[in-house]
């Protein structure tokens, strides 16, 4: 094991759901554990990384409510994605050094220090919390558009929650493909905010009729919907979609905090079968192995100016902060990205 002990501390904290339930703050705590017992029980194939900053996503509640580990007992980790740089790395570890950069998605991310599988850490080139944004949210979109949602050039996408952290990927990534994008959100600034990220049609629901706007607009209905939201909204573009056309579901975030959570829409199978559409889900891990070739991509574009990730962390920083922007986020008033900085950056001052 090869690893960078400078002002090691005595322990770290990490978040960890104490109950079962959807209310976030309510069911979390904040514990600590001996730093030495991180260092020594470093598996041969993993690295351990100090997070720098943290990922929000709307399926934390999830997490803490058990629905998809059923069966599971507190106290257990949460956090799905960070951000950090690596501090050590297991005998079997040749492709990553300590003081890389790395974002990865992985259990148990809520935490100052978490040991990953190395293959799970993809180094990127600094900390910049853009960066962090390209781990769940950025790959869900591009994996999702490319292997569930079959896209190709000139036809029409429908993005919901489109100003959010995935939602504005896929406008990006729909638009770079060559197709006309409809995105729709809750707010006049989140409308100029899609504006400005090329999305051909916004339609903000609080002030448009979402689905009177498809059918008056887009008759023969659209080609692909990539679909967040769930409960009404899933409804609406189930029924605007095209013949063949293809609805990607990667949440149903408007259902997860209700009582009893993750409630899902009954489908017509008929309306299916008589159009050939087409309803698929999308969970990340399911399509992990392509990942490394997307963030690739992705980084790409970064760097060409052609894809903007734009980030929000509410001016929360610290674990004990990470509870407030879950309830941001929940709270639709996130523009991009949402995420906490859990530690300065020493090496990026240095």
């Amino acid at each position: 094991m090869i690893t960078n002990r400078n002002l090691n501390p005595q322990t770290y904290r990490k978040i960890q759901a104490v109950e079962i339930g959807n209310d976030f703050c309510k069911v979390t705590r904040i514990n600590e554990f001996s730093y030495d017992d991180l260092i020594n029980n470093l598996d041969a194939n993993k690295v351990i990384v100090k997070n720098i900053h943290v990922g929000i996503n709307a399926s934390e509640v999830n997490y803490t409510n058990a629905k998809y580990t059923p069966g599971i007992k507190p106290p257990f980790d949460i956090g799905m994605e960070g951000l950090g740089q690596i501090i050590a790395v297991g005998s079997n570890v040749t492709d990553k050094t300590v003081g890389t950069y790395v974002v990865y998605s992985y259990f148990g991310a809520f935490s100052e220090y978490v040991h990953i599988e190395s293959s799970r850490a993809v180094p990127v080139p600094s900390s910049k919390p853009e960066l962090l944004g390209l781990s769940v949210s950025g790959l869900t979109a591009s994996l999702a558009l490319s292997h569930v949602g079959h896209m190709t050039t000139g036809e029409t996408v429908l993005v919901t929650a489109a100003a959010g952290g995935t939602g504005q990927f896929a406008v990006q990534l729909a638009k770079l493909a060559g197709n006309h994008v409809i995105g729709t959100c809750s707010s006049d600034d989140k409308v100029e905010m899609l504006k400005e990220m090329g999305c051909d049609r916004v339609i903000n629901y609080k002030t448009e009729d979402f689905n009177a706007v498809l059918k008056k607009e887009y008759p023969r209905g659209v080609d692909i919907v990539y679909e967040s939201v769930g409960g009404k909204f899933f409804d609406i573009c189930l029924d605007n979609l095209a013949s063949r056309g293809r609805l990607i579901v990667i949440g149903t975030v408007s259902t997860y905090t209700e009582s009893g959570g993750l409630a899902g829409n009954n489908v017509n199978t008929m309306k299916l079968l008589a159009t050939s559409r087409v309803v698929a889900g999308f969970y990340l891990l399911s399509y992990f192995e392509y990942a490394p070739a997307h963030m690739a991509k992705m980084v790409q574009y970064m760097h060409e100016g052609k894809l903007k990730v734009n980030v929000d962390n509410g001016g929360f920083k610290g674990l004990e902060q990470v509870g407030q922007a879950v309830e941001y986020l929940h709270a639709g008033k996130n523009k991009g990205k949402a995420y906490v900085t859990i530690a300065e950056d020493t090496k990026a001052k240095m």
